[in-house]
């Protein structure tokens, strides 16, 4: 079947009733088009079909009209990021590229590499998701979202990840747990560091002496934080409560418990960070801490937008956590 003829511009401006120049205007956002000539030129636009060429785009402006997303990989946490961030290009008249790493995050400086070969032709600017490199890019506008540790020449999102942990560990003293696990995150993201900040500032605040024997260290993912888990749990004397740094090192916790026979609330209480939607789905759902992940995805890139257009831009954005009280915590088994 033969392919139809490629709308051109020349026909979206003859029919609109408008000069070449105009129609440009329209398709790359420039000012100088009256309210009534860019509707009537958008709307012949999505009569006629017309798509301009990212590639010709750029070589006429020295933009795109593309924004990236670069994850580490496509996970629970960046997943619900990309809603967010998805849902606010739409208002910005900017295209979204997500780009995933492969699982790389544990290669030093991979969004480097990617971000060398996506700026400058394919898009205007870029959202890293915990990237571990936090200089600013030299080619391409920048806005980082969970950074890993270190300080910052680019402006970053976050929640509040000390408060959040501190609103956890309290949940769990105040229903009277004392001998309180800590299943950390990554220690190369500041996140996990201000985590275990949290837990241990909640403890001292209560008089409560932290069992340094009940402080494990995952890495954020399900499958390999079963691994300190297990070394929490499998004990004579083990926690009444475990502080997993994140919901998918809580569901890890599940699954070990499950493995040991242990009853959840009423054998061992589990609590973990994010609320990422795999949490209200499991067995029992997941007592957490939430972070607004999609507003967090959103407010990223609205500093993007801001840093492209040469405004101003607070060099941090952090946005508050909250608790979410599911069936996986409850009161210690009396002595």
């Amino acid at each position: 079947m033969d392919s139809l003829p490629r709308v051109k511009m020349a026909d979206v401006a003859r029919t609109a009733g408008v000069s070449v120049a105009t129609v440009s205007k329209v398709v790359n956002g420039r000012y100088g088009v009256s309210q009534r000539t860019l509707e009537r030129v958008q709307e012949v636009i999505e009569d006629l079909g017309y798509e301009a060429s990212l590639g010709a785009r750029s070589l006429r402006s020295f933009r795109t009209n593309v924004l990236g997303i670069l994850v580490a990989e496509f996970e629970p946490f960046s997943a619900e990021l990309l809603k967010g961030v998805g849902g606010a290009v739409t208002a910005t008249g900017y295209e979204l590229l997500a780009y995933s790493g492969g699982g790389g995050s544990s290669v030093i400086g991979w969004e480097r590499r990617y971000l060398s070969r996506l700026s400058g032709t394919l898009i205007d600017g870029a959202i890293l998701v915990t990237p571990t490199v936090v200089e600013a890019h030299p080619g391409v506008p920048v806005v980082a979202v969970d950074p890993h540790a270190g300080p910052s020449g680019m402006p970053t999102v976050d929640s509040d990840n000390l408060a959040g942990a501190v609103l956890a560990t309290q949940h769990l003293l105040d229903l009277g747990h004392r001998r309180i696990a800590f299943l950390g995150g990554r220690p190369d993201l500041e996140s996990a560091r201000l985590r275990e900040q949290g837990f241990r500032r909640a403890m001292a605040g209560a008089g409560v002496l932290v069992d340094e024997t009940l402080v494990g260290m995952g890495d954020y993912r399900r499958g390999t934080s079963q691994v300190p888990a297990r070394v929490l749990l499998d004990r004579r004397d083990p926690p009444t409560a475990v502080f997993a740094a994140n919901d998918l090192s809580a569901l890890g916790v599940l699954d070990v418990a499950r493995e040991l026979h242990l009853a959840v609330p009423s054998d061992l209480s589990v609590i973990g960070f994010d609320n990422v939607p795999e949490s209200a789905l499991s067995s029992p759902p997941l007592t957490t801490v939430a972070q607004p992940l999609q507003d967090m995805g959103a407010a990223a890139l609205h500093l993007l937008v801001d840093l492209i257009a040469g405004a101003e831009v607070p060099t941090h954005r952090r946005l508050p956590t909250s608790l979410v009280r599911r069936a996986s915590t409850a009161p210690p088994r009396p002595a």
